[in-house]
This record gives C-alpha cells, structure tokens and sequence, in this order.
C-alpha cells in the first residue's frame, strides 16, 4: 500500500503494510467550481439581498480577508468580487482590502499576491491589522472601543476601520476549529480584527479555570451553547459585515462549495455543509495514527499545527503513538511560545493560566496534555532539543516507527472531525 502525505509545499511518499492502515480522508470526489458557478453564488445568497442590492453607486467598501494561516481560495474570490463591485458602480478607490490577522504576524507582500492575486494587489488599496496598535500612546490608535459585551463582560475594541467604510464584506474559508467550532465567518472580525484584550477575553472562555481543563461545550463542529463562539458574535454585533463569502476549499485550495449572504445564517449553513463532508466516523480508536496537517498553509508553525494533533487524538487510543507530520517553516508561531514548556507538565501550564491567561498558552496547554496522552513523534523542521521539552520526539523518517500497528493515516488533519461511533 502506497500513499503519500502533504508536508509544507512537498509530498512525503511512503509504503504502508497491507490491509493494516485505514485512511481517514475528507470526500474529495468534488469538482472545483469556475468563474461562472461561483458568481451564481453570488446570485443566491442565503438570508440576504444580492450583493449588487446591498452596495450602492458610490458606496465605500472594506474587503475583509484571512491571513496566511488560512486556505481559502480568497484569490478566486476576491479578483471576482471586486469585478462585480466594479462593474455595479464603484469606483477601485473606494474599495480596500484589510488583512484579518488576528495576533499573527503581519502578512508579507508575497503572501498578499498569493492571497488576493498580483493584479489586486496593485490596483485596490490594501491595509494591515495591528492587534496590540503601538501607535495607541501617540493618539494615532486604530482601534475603537465600542464598550462591554452584555454575556461575559468581554472588552469590545475593533479595528477602526470598520466604521469608515459604507460596507463591509467578509470573505472566509470553512473549517474545523478546535475551541470555536469553526473558522471563517465572525472569526474574521473577532478575532481577526479585534485588539489583543479582546482576542483574550474572547479565547479564554475555552478554559474551564475551575476544573483546569477545556469548558464543557467548546470543541470542534460545535456552535450551540459553544462559549467562545457566542463571545465572537456577540462582539461582531457592534459592527456586523454587509454580507459574507464563505467557502469550501478541496486539498489544492480549490473552491467546491461558495455560500453567501447574511454573516450568520450563510456562515451556519457553510459549517454545516463542511461537517456533513469532513466529518469522519471511526469504529474504534488504534495504537497508531499518522496525522498530516495537510501542508502549507496549515502546517506553517506548530501553534497552528497544533489542530492537526488534535484531530489526530481523536483516532489514537489512550497511550498509542501519534506520528505528526508537520514542517513549520515559520517556526513555532511566537518566539515566547516555548517558554510555557518550562512549567510542571499540562498541569504546570494551567497554573500559569489561571495567574495571568495568554492566547497562545491555551495552545501550548492543549499541545502538552496531548503529549502526556500519547507517544508524540513528529517529522518536522523544528528544533529536537524544543520539541523534546514539549513531550515531543523528533522523527528523521516514517521508517523509524513500527508500522506493522493497524492504525490509521489522517490526510488532512487540519480539516477533519473525528469520531468514534459508539457501540450498541
């Protein structure tokens, strides 16, 4: 048995012993839609008027999309989106294009060619999020602050943008995400073009603080009564998008599935078209599970790498060996990222948390619970001697693991749920 798994911008080919492994895979027997099918998207949005009805001649528009971190086929949509607003009136001075980072990194000039084609790029204006806004001191913040949310108290402080365009259309990519349901929709404005404080108090909902572990109802696929994505929409009301662009991407980053309109209803029935085709059933969890992200741009550091190991401790049986294929070019996502490993295990970590909560230490304490689950192996460019201080072995080769342990190979970690069916 032959098969090969995404790693960054390669493939990693290897044999497999026979009738050993399953491969747990998303349907990718789907067509990737063209220009036209995807404008009669446009044509049918879901929950709101076409988006010719909703931006009128001489209108300002904000273009919201994702960063690097995310695989959305905004470059298809985007050059489409800014022909239609062309051609119903407005001019390409009016338009602007924002990069939703979140607390990522800044995204560098070759990614925006990548993201939104170079023919955008030069034509329509494009601006940079700045969660933590240093300029704030100066008076030249670009952040407003809008109040408290009325459900957790959460700081509202969005991108000041938002306010000085006439319409605001967001374009997002659909996936699973391991404490907020899903991606795409609201998460391109909370987190993606919240403050720092508000990433914060919005994230650390997916911590139980009482019980020390994740809260009850945050997860992968769940939206209802799911804490952190209640806190996203709540702070997204104070300045909810025009309309929405949500798509379904295959393993090339090819649209199959467009889904527009309304910013909540498009991006409900969006979530739920993807779960119907990523979600996998298992009949059993097995000793061995080797997981891809899937490649670039999901595995472009560990802290976003990280949601494939999740997907791959759903398959893995209690003290079995996950092999995580993971390259991360960009390193572990945050310089500081490793320090949280200097504490006493899972435990040590969610101490830490509960004295002064970080974003990014919820990652490392997800990460690290997972590696005192499970013999975490991991073929990667990172550094042995910083993996080894988060639990993890470094790999050279898949042939340095036994694979004659039936098990199961995740293609694309980054995109599946995992579930094991539960026996009568």
């Amino acid at each position: 048995m032959k098969t090969d798994l995404r790693y960054g911008t390669e493939t990693i080919e290897f044999d497999l012993p026979h009738r050993r492994f399953d491969v747990l895979d998303a349907d990718s027997g789907v067509p990737a839609l063209n220009d036209a099918e995807i404008g009669a998207c446009f044509d049918d949005p879901v929950g709101s008027d076409r988006l010719e009805e909703i931006v009128g001649p001489g209108d300002s528009v904000l273009i919201v999309v994702p960063d690097a971190t995310r695989q959305t086929a905004s470059d298809s949509i985007v050059n489409l989106l800014v022909r239609r607003l062309i051609a119903n009136g407005t001019l390409p001075y009016e338009i602007a294009i924002i990069f939703a980072t979140g607390i990522h990194r800044q995204v560098s000039n070759e990614e925006k060619q990548r993201l939104i084609t170079p023919f955008i790029l030069q034509r329509i204006k494009t601006l940079d999020h700045n969660a933590r806004d240093l300029m704030r001191a100066a008076g030249l913040d670009s952040l407003r602050f809008a109040g408290f949310g009325e459900i957790n108290g959460t700081p509202i402080e969005l991108n000041r943008v938002l306010t000085e365009y006439d319409r605001v259309v967001v374009v997002g990519g659909i996936g699973f995400h391991y404490f907020a349901g899903f991606t795409g929709g609201r998460k391109l404005i909370c987190p993606g073009l919240a403050s720092a404080r508000t990433i914060a108090a919005t994230h650390r909902l997916a911590f139980d603080f009482e019980e020390r572990r994740r809260r009850e109802g945050v997860g992968p696929g769940i939206l209802d009564g799911n804490a952190v994505h209640e806190a996203f929409v709540e702070v997204v009301e104070e300045c909810p998008p025009s309309f929405a662009v949500n798509t379904i991407v295959n393993e090339s980053g090819h649209p199959v599935e467009v889904i527009c309109g309304d910013w909540i209803k498009s991006h409900r029935v969006a979530c739920e078209r993807f779960a119907e085709s990523h979600t996998v059933a298992i009949g059993e969890k097995r000793d061995l599970v080797i997981v891809s992200c899937g490649g670039t741009p999901h595995d472009l550091n560990l802290i976003q790498a990280h949601k494939a190991l999740d997907a791959g401790s759903r398959a893995c049986a209690e003290g079995g060996t996950i092999v995580f294929l993971a390259e991360c070019a960009d390193g572990l996502g945050r310089p500081d990222f490793k320090n949280w490993f200097d504490a006493a295990g899972s435990d040590g970590i969610a101490e830490l948390l509960c004295e002064n909560y970080e974003v990014n230490g919820q990652t490392a304490w997800s990460l690290r619970e997972k590696t005192e689950r499970f013999d975490v192996r991991m073929i990667s460019s990172l550094d042995a001697e910083v993996l080894s201080s988060m639990g993890i072995v470094k790999l050279g080769s898949l042939s340095e693991i036994d694979l004659n342990l039936p098990g199961y190979i995740i293609r694309t970690g980054a995109k599946l749920l995992i579930k094991e069916q539960k026996k009568r």
